[in-house]
């Protein structure tokens, strides 16, 4: 694949990332059961393909998915890819979840994920949600900055965040990236963000851009009715009525427009989420590497205009 600078740093990076928030396996937003066999073929999938970075987080799976990644990387012979993790999500023995941008939190969440992905340095650190109030976000921004520094993490982004917070951590420390979700059925970011990171130059890396599996021309009611207890998705209100039907007709057009390409409807959605100039990579995930291959071919695919006008109906 072609490679894409990322905002400020140095990174290039291919138009197509790994997402290893379904290899962390079961926790409260999980994905159901996952055989770490399976996560480790599918990174490996990934990498052989051309991809040449892997997004996780410290709270998926309650840390499991950055051990799942570090068990990857030791196994991998070539080149190895760029590690991006993210911090501010905390969790007890019983599994709770909470949130911290406090500095003494951040300083021992990425100890921890330095450890757990067997690394020197994290690549990408990012802060995985702003928190309610904005002084403790920039006091979480004004930590990151200092791990920069002292060579800990090598460049420093933000997911989930409005343009207001953004101005205001611009001022502390430059951001390299931006990470929201971003797809078909998730298209808010259009309005104010990725408009303001393509004027100050803030790549844009986005999650969920097939809808979490709603748009990869896989899904029907059935099968979401037979999702797992575990899997976060059926409590997702995309995917219950009365959306859950406009969103798998979105699918069927998806699936429509890839076929005269040969491709998938995954391939389709992330092609339609790359033609934006903003966009510099999208976050793919998948539980085997069967999935990677029906996927691929979403860095490459162009729309015309067209098409694009027919996919969003």
């Amino acid at each position: 694949m072609q490679t894409r600078i990322l905002g400020n740093s140095d990174l290039k990076i291919t138009p197509l990332g790994f997402g290893a928030w379904a290899v962390g396996g079961e926790w409260k937003f999980g994905w159901g059961p996952q055989s770490d066999d399976d996560s480790i073929k599918a990174i490996h999938r990934a990498i052989e393909l051309g991809m040449n970075w892997i997004d996780t987080a410290a709270v998926y799976g309650l840390g499991h998915s950055e051990e799942v990644v570090r068990k990857a990387l030791v196994d991998w012979n070539g080149t190895r890819p760029y590690v991006f993790t993210k911090c501010g999500m905390l969790w007890d023995d019983a599994g709770t979840i909470d949130y911290s941008l406090r500095a003494d939190s951040i300083r021992k969440e990425c100890e921890a994920s330095l450890m757990r992905l067997g690394v020197e340095t994290i690549d990408l650190y990012q802060i995985h949600w702003t928190a309610d109030e904005l002084e403790e976000t920039l006091v979480g921004w004004s930590t990151m900055a200092e791990l920069k520094r002292e060579g800990k993490v090598r460049w420093i982004g933000v997911c989930n965040a409005t343009v207001d917070e953004m101005e205001a951590m611009s001022a502390i420390a430059p951001i390299t990236s931006l990470q929201p979700p971003y797809s078909l059925v998730k298209r808010a970011v259009e309005t104010d963000q990725l408009p303001w990171c393509g004027i100050h130059g803030v790549g844009t890396i986005v999650y969920s851009p097939m809808g979490s599996g709603l748009l990869t021309g896989s899904m029907t009611a059935e099968r979401i009715a037979a999702l797992p207890l575990g899997d976060w998705r059926r409590s997702n209100p995309e995917f219950q009525e009365p959306k859950l039907s406009a969103n798998l007709a979105l699918s069927d057009r998806l699936k429509a427009v890839g076929a005269r390409h040969g491709r998938t409807a995954a391939e389709t959605a992330l092609a339609w989420v790359l033609r934006r100039p903003e966009v510099t990579g999208a976050i793919v995930g998948a539980r085997n590497a069967g999935q990677i291959d029906g996927l691929i071919h979403g860095a490459d695919m162009k729309l015309s205009t067209a098409e694009i006008a027919e996919i969003e109906g």
